[in-house]
């Protein structure tokens, strides 16, 4: 029985990775570093943007000071211009119409600072009743601790780890569910390979959302 699906956001059900690219590039251009590639960005995203800009920054340039200097710059024009080219991966929609029809909870669980998570599930997610929303936080650990799968799970009274599907694109996904000790689906259209999701032994990997909706009424009976 599935009480609560607990998402990731960006590589899972939404494809942010040219506006955070083209972001990330403004804030080294603004410090003075050289810009980096869209293919550079699949292995740097995800896993907060502070550890983005330690990854994008020259190895002799990644100090706090640039980090934060790097925040400065990046956070403003990310607001800005987070929509720009983001979108919701072909299905997505489709798989959340159904699954809010189950009474199964739903949530996300984000890495990336938690105005730019609201903003962006207000700006594309907005119909929808998420039981938590979820991003970086000052004093709160990052993925993939599990702390974030616990706080989604007060939403939801009296419910087990094995009542709940955590489902994302990446290692640090796969290892968070892992850490929580909760079912993972690996989605093989995000920002990571199959091989890196396989590697941490998923529930199920699935190429498309209508395969989450399966799963996931097949777990209901």
């Amino acid at each position: 029985m599935t009480k609560l699906i607990i998402f990731d956001l960006d590589g899972t059900l939404l494809n942010t990775l040219e506006d955070l690219a083209v972001s990330c590039n403004h804030a080294l251009a603004a410090c003075g570093c050289r810009t980096l590639a869209l293919g550079d960005y699949n292995m740097l995203v995800g896993r907060g943007i502070f550890n983005l800009f330690r990854g994008a920054l020259p190895e002799e340039m990644r100090t706090e000071e640039m980090v934060q200097k790097m925040n400065s710059h990046f956070v403003p024009y990310y607001n800005e211009h987070s929509c720009d080219r983001t979108r919701p991966y072909d299905g997505i929609i489709g798989m959340l119409d159904r699954l809010s029809g189950t009474g199964i909870a739903l949530a996300i669980a984000s890495n990336k600072y938690q105005a730019g998570t609201e903003q962006l599930v207000r700006d594309f997610f907005g119909r929808y009743d998420f039981a938590r929303i979820l991003g970086q936080r000052d004093g709160k650990p990052i993925k993939p601790s599990p702390e974030i799968v616990y706080e989604a799970m007060e939403a939801v009274p009296d419910i087990k780890p094995e009542e709940i599907i955590y489902c994302g694109d990446s290692d640090v996904d796969m290892q968070t569910g892992r850490n929580a000790g909760v079912r993972t689906i690996g989605v093989t259209w995000g920002f990571r390979t199959r091989e890196e999701l396989a590697a941490y032994d998923p529930w199920i990997m699935v190429d498309n959302p209508a395969q989450i909706v399966e799963a996931v009424m097949q777990n209901l009976k």
